[in-house]
């Protein structure tokens, strides 16, 4: 098996350098740890800048599990901080709030129009975002294919808009006569509607025009060193190039460490077999910043916990292999000696 310490090891001090910044997406397959590594850069980032929003637009939100602390679809304040903020969004129930109030014909037009109904709420979040004026904002995204449809949502709203706004123009006087026939009224809302649409796509066509600027926004990918995880971030990357969007950060999580105190074969096989895919990883993205995180016992949830784990995003995990040999042999030992109490505890309540 290669040298893990051979390979060039990477941080993401290039994202907490880079002061102008203002969007940083955290995306990748589904079970890798998007959420807490989202949820850790956002501390790291709160370290140095003067305000940072997390938002999470995956539907199964993790934000709260993360941080262990309930959020909703507005910003509130993480506990134990200052200038931390986090909020969850789901698109589709942010959408029939949205059209609340709106003309019910163009409500059924814009649904129509594949992928409209989610593009316009997340219109709507960023112009909210945008009034807010953070320094950063992160977003935890969902799983790939989602992420791929929220990253298309500007021109797919763009040309959903175009197209509701030629038919605004070929029959609206239609839709003023029908409205008068049913006694609703001249001031049924149209201008109204048609100004929000605009708005809209005035928002949108500034954060498209962001999105492509690598000063302001990045992608971080995250993965696992497994086949379908490899396999999904070159798709990512390639979907990510084709949209103009800056990426040169990955995380590989989960990462079996030799410590030389593994005797199980199977994590033997698994540490062999995740060798052949780090390899891979860095023969793909020679050019990017890879920062490979240590599979633990336990989950990494809550402040403290997050923040304890945060150090291996600023310097490489050092395994026990490549410490004082001293420092070794007592972990060693002392892995035995728990291995032994929890034997003779199970030889008890078996004799029981």
């Amino acid at each position: 098996m290669a040298d893990q310490g051979e390979l060039p090891e990477g941080t993401l001090e290039n994202i907490l350098e880079q002061e102008s910044l203002k969007w940083v997406f955290v995306g990748g397959k589904g079970g890798v740890g998007k959420t807490t590594c989202s949820s850790i850069l956002s501390i790291l980032l709160a370290t140095v800048r003067s305000s940072v929003l997390i938002i999470s637009t995956d539907p199964a939100h993790n934000l709260s599990d993360a941080f262990q602390q309930r959020f909703t679809k507005t910003p509130t304040l993480v506990n134990g901080f200052s200038n931390l903020y986090a909020m969850e969004v789901d698109p589709t129930v942010e959408h029939d709030e949205m059209t609340e109030g709106m003309d019910s014909l163009f409500s059924e037009l814009a649904g129509a129009i594949p992928g409209i109904d989610e593009a316009m709420s997340f219109a709507e979040m960023l112009k909210l975002v945008q009034t807010m004026d953070y320094s950063v904002i992160v977003f935890d995204t969902a799983p790939t294919g989602h992420t791929l449809r929220l990253l298309q949502f500007p021109s797919v709203l763009e040309k959903g808009l175009a197209k509701i706004m030629s038919l605004k123009s070929k029959f609206g006087g239609l839709f003023n006569q029908m409205t008068r026939m049913f006694g609703m009224g001249d001031d049924f809302g149209d201008d109204a509607i048609v100004g929000r649409l605009e708005g809209m796509k005035e928002v949108i066509e500034q954060v498209n025009k962001q999105f492509k600027d690598p000063d302001m926004t990045t992608f971080v990918c995250v993965c696992i060193p497994e086949f379908l995880s490899l396999y999904e971030t070159e798709r990512l990357v390639q979907e990510l190039t084709k949209f103009e969007i800056d990426t040169h950060n990955i995380i590989i999580n989960q990462v079996l460490f030799d410590d030389e105190d593994v005797e199980s074969k199977l994590l033997k096989a698994r540490m062999k077999m995740q060798q052949k895919y780090l390899d891979q990883f860095y023969m793909l993205y020679d050019d990017f910043h890879i920062t490979k995180l240590p599979l633990l016992p336990e989950e990494v949830t809550g402040v403290d916990a997050l923040k304890a784990f945060s150090r291996h995003f600023k310097t490489p995990y050092q395994p026990l292999c490549s410490s004082d040999k001293v420092e070794r042999l007592e972990h060693r030992v002392s892995a035995l000696k728990d291995q032994l109490k929890e034997a003779e505890e199970e030889l008890k309540r078996v004799k029981a």
